[in-house]
């Protein structure tokens, strides 16, 4: 049976790459992003390339009116979404308290209201049909203290792992995706200068979204991708914090 999967950003980066891989798989695709040329031109790309319906839609994550619309497709019975991909996302090159504060505001609607509302949508629409899986594209700083974007990250793993144990039994699983520094147009987007980041740790996103589809399948509620941010997670969770603020203060 043909499925459908909802991805958030998904005209760059990770989110392009969740949006090939799922194409090449058969999965029809509903690509969200604020750029409708850009989502037009990926839809034409992938349903010529692999055959499947590929559907537009153009929505700000960061404001209720596209939440809304982005929800309300997700809630629609008639073309149910079997897969959620919460992607879309961005982040401050200034620490928190000397940003301002409406573009905090901003950064947390994006990265936890909009999620929210989405698994919130995407939930209640599964559970009636017994299967599904949601993605929460989050970070590896999600385990260590960075201001505010590592805190948003930080809810979105612990919401994730909950509700993964929670809504195991009517057969949804929820994942968190915690990537490293990932080669997108992130960084560049933000403004960050990430000329110090060392060569081994950067990641390919389609090696992350290879890794998360296959924790996915095997219902892991965290997804960590490579060895080396494996054992750098372990490290930041069990050594002490100031050394672990210290170390990740380098990067964003």
């Amino acid at each position: 049976m043909t499925r459908t999967a909802l991805i958030t950003g998904a005209t760059a980066g990770i989110g392009n790459a969740f949006a090939r891989q799922l194409a090449r798989r058969g999965t029809n695709l509903v690509i969200v992003a604020r750029d409708t040329q850009r989502l037009e031109q990926l839809a034409s790309d992938l349903s010529t390339t692999h055959r499947v319906d590929v559907e537009v839609v153009t929505a700000d994550l960061a404001t209720s009116e596209g939440m809304d619309r982005v929800a309300d497709r997700l809630s629609e019975s008639g073309r149910p979404i079997d897969l959620l991909v919460n992607n879309a996302g961005a982040s401050l090159a200034g620490w928190f308290g000397t940003t301002a504060i409406a573009d905090e505001d901003r950064q947390l609607d994006l990265l936890v209201r909009a999620p929210m509302h989405l698994m919130d949508a995407a939930i209640k629409s599964m559970s009636g049909r017994g299967r599904g899986g949601i993605i929460n594209v989050a970070s590896v700083a999600a385990f260590t203290p960075r201001g505010a974007y590592s805190a948003h990250k930080a809810w979105l793993v612990n919401i994730s792992q909950w509700a993964n144990w929670h809504y195991a039994d009517v057969g949804i699983t929820v994942q968190a995706l915690c990537p490293g520094f990932t080669r997108t147009e992130f960084h560049q987007r933000m403004g960050a200068e990430i000329d110090s980041v060392p060569r081994w740790m950067w990641l390919k996103a389609d090696a992350v979204v290879k890794g998360s589809l296959r924790d996915l399948e095997r219902g892991k509620a965290v997804s960590v991708p490579s060895l080396r941010y494996k054992v750098l997670t372990s490290i930041a969770r069990h050594a002490p914090t100031s050394v672990v603020a210290n170390v990740a203060k380098r990067g964003r």
